[in-house]
């Protein structure tokens, strides 16, 4: 005979190998701390409202409590045979408490079940990843204070292009995770729906209190359709799809951190803790981690294909198909903040070579479209101030010197509008600070740009 808690109306049991493919307590035992709060608000829910008796509740109560200590202090060995991690803790409030342990069940589905403790579980993990995310920003931004007058090159095209500073460099990836962060908050509003009572999908019949449970687990709505809320698994999609975007800001500020440690580059230097050495040429020092966390962002991204390929097809409403929704996201939401603490403490602890920036801003004529800005000053439209420049840019270059080495008569060849002033307008110095609209790397614009983010990360909006 099936001995399966739903076994009633089989004859037969699944044969081992089908038991092992169709079990999820190997991961799902991930949930366990959440199954077991989502049990003691529903059996506190059913007693609220004559369902079950308060002594029984209170015995369902303390028995989970019980196994949830055991749990933590590592006494459960799971059963494959249970299958799930909801079959699993109610077996052993049975074994535990009796009879009174079979009336947890009382209206109530697995399928709502499960999807309240993924709810549960997303709704700790967004909290969890968001506050990673706030302090990463917070190094980036004590960074940027530090760098407010460091000037170094900015790239189009891997070209140098302008000078800014490395406090501006650095605010730009807090912006990136600034907005990552909000997306993470704005997944928790959609995440932030108590699915307890629609049952498998129809609801129940029993007169629940699903406002008074939902309080007890810190819900802040009750989903509105039955059928949506065992079926819906859009927040478990929406974290993966804020996770990947995430990794690709941690890949891209990686990828620069790899070519800045080389020695062509030598604007950046990872400490020993965040680097490793080569096990033939020991004169290597590599970047290990910060590649490593450019390699997991194609991990992230595949759990994200993943999921949206389980549920692309899916019908109404419960499908055994959705089991798939965890494997992903639980590795996905290791993944993110792992890398998120290690990224975090790496750019900490690195050294910025401030002396190699500034001597490589001040090459490259880095500073040609402040020389064509000045002649835009003088009366000259900008497109031929352009022309100009680029003809004194290829005689520099063929001279093997920069613009700032060519003397006032040379320069007075290319255009009578040069005059003394045009050396201290294009310094590297000059060209920063006059780009002081907002959003621009002069330092008053950073300035602003610190402390809108600063105000930012002081709002808690879970």
């Amino acid at each position: 005979m099936n001995k399966k808690l739903w076994g009633g109306r089989f004859k037969q049991s699944v044969n081992k190998m089908t038991e092992q493919f169709g079990a999820s307590i190997e991961f799902d035992q991930t949930m366990y701390a959440e199954d077991i709060a989502g049990s003691i608000a529903h059996a506190k829910g059913l007693a609220k409202q004559g369902i079950i008796s308060q002594a029984d509740a209170q015995a369902i109560v303390a028995g989970l409590n019980s196994i949830l200590n055991d749990i933590k202090a590592g006494k459960i060995e799971f059963s494959l045979e249970d299958e799930d991690i909801h079959m699993n803790i109610e077996r052993m409030l049975t074994e535990k408490i009796g009879e009174a342990g079979k009336k947890l069940h009382t209206g109530r589905s697995r399928n709502d079940q499960v999807a309240l403790d993924i709810r549960l579980y997303m709704k700790k993990s967004i909290i969890e990843t968001t506050d990673n995310l706030k302090q990463l920003v917070s190094v980036l931004v004590g960074l940027a204070e530090n760098h407010l007058d460091t000037p170094m090159p900015a790239y189009t095209h891997m070209q140098k292009a302008q000078a800014i500073t490395l406090a501006h460099y650095l605010m730009a990836y807090a912006q990136m995770f600034m907005r990552d962060i909000d997306r993470f908050y704005d997944t928790f509003e959609r995440t932030d729906y108590m699915p307890l009572g629609a049952g498998a999908l129809a609801g129940t019949t029993y007169p629940l209190d699903r406002e008074y449970v939902a309080k007890e687990l810190g819900f802040k709505h009750i989903a509105a359709n039955s059928l949506d809320a065992v079926s819906d698994r859009d927040f478990v999609i929406e974290y993966l799809a804020n996770a990947s975007i995430a990794m690709m800001h941690l890949s891209r500020f990686c990828e620069e951190l790899v070519y800045f440690n080389t020695q062509e580059f030598g604007f950046i230097t990872l400490a020993d803790t965040y680097s490793t050495g080569s096990s033939i040429m020991p004169q290597k020092k590599n970047p290990d981690f910060a590649e490593l966390i450019r390699g997991k962002t194609g991990r992230v991204y595949g759990a994200l294909v993943g999921i949206l390929t389980v549920m692309k097809a899916l019908p109404l409403a419960y499908n055994k198909d959705m089991q798939e929704d965890k494997e992903g996201v639980f590795d996905t939401i290791d993944t993110l903040n792992t890398s998120l603490k290690v990224f975090t403490d790496m750019i900490a602890t690195a050294t910025f070579n401030t002396g190699k920036m500034r001597y490589s801003a001040g090459k490259g004529f880095i500073n040609a479209t402040e020389v064509a800005d000045y002649l835009v000053g003088r009366g000259m439209s900008f497109r031929d101030a352009h022309t100009i420049v680029g003809k004194i840019v290829l005689y520099a270059e063929n001279q093997n010197v920069s613009i700032d080495d060519l003397k006032l008569a040379q320069l007075k060849e290319f255009s009578p509008l040069f005059e003394p002033d045009v050396y201290k307008q294009v310094s590297l110095e000059t060209s920063i600070a006059r780009r002081s609209l907002p959003g621009g790397p002069a330092k008053q614009a950073v300035l602003a740009q610190i402390k809108q983010v600063k105000d930012q990360l002081k709002l808690n909006r879970v």
